[in-house]
């Protein structure tokens, strides 16, 4: 099994081309405190991520904590989920409308 260091991702080592199974172990390592303090609302964002990847297991592992949590915890968690995903170009694309000049979130 190959090993892989997460040690640096908040400094864009770990990207938008990582794995789903990447992003679900960071959420494992949130969700128990492994090699860093227990933080449910960044083990959710990586679970959300692992999730929207394709990972099935995430789903499930997120479905867990997410009753643990408050809604508070919850929409921070889904914030910074939102967020990541933003940074990595991986978020909903913005068009021009035409008509009247304002952004929109295409659909």
């Amino acid at each position: 099994m190959a090993r892989f260091g997460i040690e640096n991702y908040e400094a864009g080592d770990i990207g938008a081309n990582a794995t789903a199974d990447i992003y679900c172990e960071m959420g494992l390592m949130y969700a128990t405190g492994r090699d860093c303090d227990m933080d449910l609302i960044a083990a959710h964002k990586w679970f959300n991520i692992a999730a929207i990847k394709g990972s099935s297991r995430a789903v499930a592992l997120r479905n867990e904590i997410t009753a643990t949590m408050s809604k508070s915890d919850l929409a921070a968690a889904l914030r910074s989920a939102r967020q990541w995903m933003t940074d990595q170009g991986l978020g909903p694309k913005k068009k021009r409308c035409d008509c009247d000049g304002y952004e929109t979130a295409a659909v």
